[in-house]
């Protein structure tokens, strides 16, 4: 799995700010209707799974970093999810699932074949009969790595009790991702108000709709529905996204 930079409160009090709600959460808020028990498989700061639990659902949340754990527990209705460090093994202890969700492009930090196929297959055995596992994942036909360059990606966010800060993601040139799937890349913080810049090394695995096909089969899962994007239109390469519901 990629190494994320969430371990770090600083990085982590900025989540929010940079990963609002939009309309990847009505996506996912309107998929679960009807569900009952949902398990949010690296839940991060818990936006998503604090607003299932006030529709009304059980959810569980599930997310390696303990830094973005305390941020979710503080949410409004956060006090109404259960929430658990840890990685997709822990869906064997949180009951039969309706619904397992990995949201955010969480897929893409399995930068190992063999280990998304693990977190698939744990889903898949989480889930009762008739539930279904849903994400996303960047498309590569989208090439949406060309544009994380500084001059490209630069943003700045305005965030209570830190002050404005500038973001900006700076690609490596090799090994580029259409060859080997793998992308590696910094994202640099600026802190105005200290003049203090951090910056996070990270890692994401690239797959196209076959490769995710592929593992979905072999972890168990039955046909899939594509969407390449929030609204559910089809996948096409224009697509920024490759979303896959299945059960």
């Amino acid at each position: 799995m990629s190494p994320m930079p969430y371990s770090d409160p600083r990085l982590v009090a900025l989540y929010d700010a940079l990963n609002p709600a939009g309309p990847d959460t009505a996506f996912y808020l309107q998929l679960a209707q009807g569900a009952t028990r949902i398990a949010d498989l690296g839940c991060g700061t818990g936006l998503l799974a604090c607003a299932l639990a006030e529709q009304g659902h059980r959810v569980t949340g599930i997310d390696p970093s303990s830094e973005m754990l305390r941020v979710a527990r503080e949410r409004s209705h956060g006090d109404e999810v259960t929430w658990i460090e840890g990685d997709a093994g822990a869906l064997a202890f949180a009951g039969p699932m309706d619904l397992v969700l990995m949201t955010g492009h969480v897929a893409q930090v399995f930068l190992d074949d063999d280990a998304f196929l693990k977190t698939l297959c744990a889903a898949r055995y989480a889930l009762r009969n008739g539930g279904r596992i849903a994400f996303d994942s960047r498309n590569p036909a989208a090439r949406a790595w060309e544009g994380w360059t500084k001059a490209e990606s630069l943003r700045r966010v305005e965030v209570a009790g830190v002050g404005r800060v500038e973001v900006w993601h700076e690609r490596s040139e090799a090994p580029a991702p259409r060859s080997s799937g793998r992308l590696r890349f910094d994202t640099h913080y600026r802190f105005e108000s200290t003049g203090e810049t951090l910056v996070a090394a990270s890692e994401l695995r690239f797959r196209g709709q076959d490769e995710l096909a592929d593992l979905l089969t072999k972890a168990g899962f039955g046909p899939v529905q594509w969407y390449g994007d929030w609204d559910r239109s089809g996948v096409g390469a224009a697509n920024c996204e490759l979303i896959a519901v299945a059960r």
